[in-house]
């Protein structure tokens, strides 16, 4: 049998000839060292949550839910006649309400979700001709009937202004203080309408919740159209808010301030 071997050049020596073994061998092995798989790709990281999921609506609801709440049914501009109604400083003391907003003149205030101007012209008269109120409201005709009735009065530094679902569309820092009375809990975009509100506060600007009691069982209204202090602060302190106080003194709501962190 012919046996293979390595040839070397006849006048190499030996020391040579290991040198030139160990070079073949490197070439020898440099190709497997090219043919390497490259390290495995990092697994992409998951998607977020969605910040809003879908379900069978309830009889008062409708069917969104956010941060563990379904999202109320809107109060349409047919029932205006429910925030008109004679009894609705004696229910829900009003005066009370304005006693602990201790709005000052000059103020610019915002009214969301202002309806047919119920609160707007109770502010409207505690800030003066030299403070503004804009009432915002999405529904067109709740918007001429604020105007209607504020003028009938004469107020004149009251702003109506309609309002889209998901944005309040007032300037950046121009408002001192807004608030909104039995309106946050039926927004079917509440992140985004709130994300607009604490955009349009000046530094150091306060929001207002102002709900029915989910707590208090007595309160005769349908539990989807409460909330409790809780989930107020839970859904607000994902913005830039601080809390600052709490007033439990009105019968039926309960007022929950915060403020814009800057």
């Amino acid at each position: 049998m012919r046996h293979t071997h390595t040839s070397f050049p006849p006048t190499a020596s030996r020391p040579a000839r290991r040198r030139l073994l160990a070079a073949g061998l490197l070439l020898t092995l440099a190709p497997v060292a090219l043919a390497q798989s490259p390290a495995p790709a990092r697994p992409a990281p998951p998607a977020p949550a969605p910040r809003y999921t879908t379900g069978p609506a309830s009889a008062d609801g409708i069917g969104k839910r956010y941060m563990g709440r379904e999202i109320a049914g809107v109060m349409g501009w047919q029932g205006a006649a429910w925030l008109e109604r004679e009894e609705r400083e004696r229910e829900e003391r009003t005066d009370l309400l304005m006693a602990a907003l201790a709005l000052k003149p000059g103020m610019v205030v915002a009214d969301i979700g202002a309806g047919t101007g119920y609160l707007s012209r109770r502010m409207a008269a505690t800030v003066g001709p030299t403070g503004r109120v804009l009432a915002v409201d999405v529904q067109p005709q709740m918007v001429r009937m604020l105007e209607q009735l504020a003028s009938q009065l004469k107020l004149t530094n009251i702003e109506a202004r309609l309002g889209a679902e998901d944005d309040v569309k007032l300037a950046p820092a121009s408002v001192d203080l807004a608030i909104m009375v039995d309106v946050y809990h039926e927004l079917s975009q509440p992140y985004e309408v709130l994300a607009s509100v604490v955009r349009a506060l000046k530094p150091g600007g306060l929001v207002v919740f102002v709900e029915y009691k989910a707590e208090d069982w007595q309160v005769p209204i349908k539990a989807l159209h409460k909330m409790s202090e809780a989930q107020v602060r839970r859904e607000a302190e994902v913005h830039p808010l601080q809390w600052q106080r709490t007033v439990s003194t009105l019968p039926w709501q309960h007022m929950v301030v915060f403020r814009r962190r800057d």
